[in-house]
């Protein structure tokens, strides 16, 4: 039977910990570089198990220290894959609960993406545009937003500060 650890404050994750964690927000911060350029670069922060001799708790944070959601299932840092979702998932909550806004967004059609595989990678995915029954699609692999520029829409009221 294990103890129960005391509750402690969160720590930084350094890199090398978690190689396959680490791998997986490199991707997730060339896409909110992308899509967001004036937010600094996620982070992993971890607090300990609750179990003395247990895993730790690793999450996806802001620049800050601050994240949403649950820990990253102890399964998620073996392999890429696994890293990959899980910390995709992870980002898209704490940067849309945190931040208080959708993320990422399609940049045709202005709506929120949803991580869905395509062609055997991990993708952000598109609804469409519901109004007018556009088609759903995937819009870029996981880390590759930047490779999609913003069309231009002339008819698209702009937005003032």
């Amino acid at each position: 039977m294990h103890g129960l650890r005391d509750s402690s404050d969160p720590r930084p994750v350094s890199l090398g910990e978690y190689p396959c964690l680490d791998e997986a927000l490199v991707l997730l911060n060339r896409d909110l570089a992308a899509t967001l350029p004036k937010q600094e670069p996620l982070r992993l922060m971890a607090l300990p198990g609750w179990e003395v001799d247990g895993p730790e708790n690793v999450y996806v944070a802001l620049a800050n220290g601050e994240w949403h959601g649950n820990s990253l299932y102890e399964g998620s840092a073996e392999a890429l894959d696994g890293a990959l979702c899980a910390v995709a998932n992870a980002a898209q909550d704490t940067v849309m609960e945190r931040l208080w806004r959708v993320w990422p967004l399609c940049a045709e059609h202005d709506i929120g993406m949803h991580l869905r595989e395509a062609d055997g990678r991990l993708s952000w995915w598109c609804a469409g545009e519901r109004v007018r029954r556009g088609p759903a699609h995937i819009r870029a692999a996981v880390g590759e937003l930047d490779t999609f520029v913003r069309p231009r829409r002339p008819n698209r009221k702009r937005r003032r500060c």
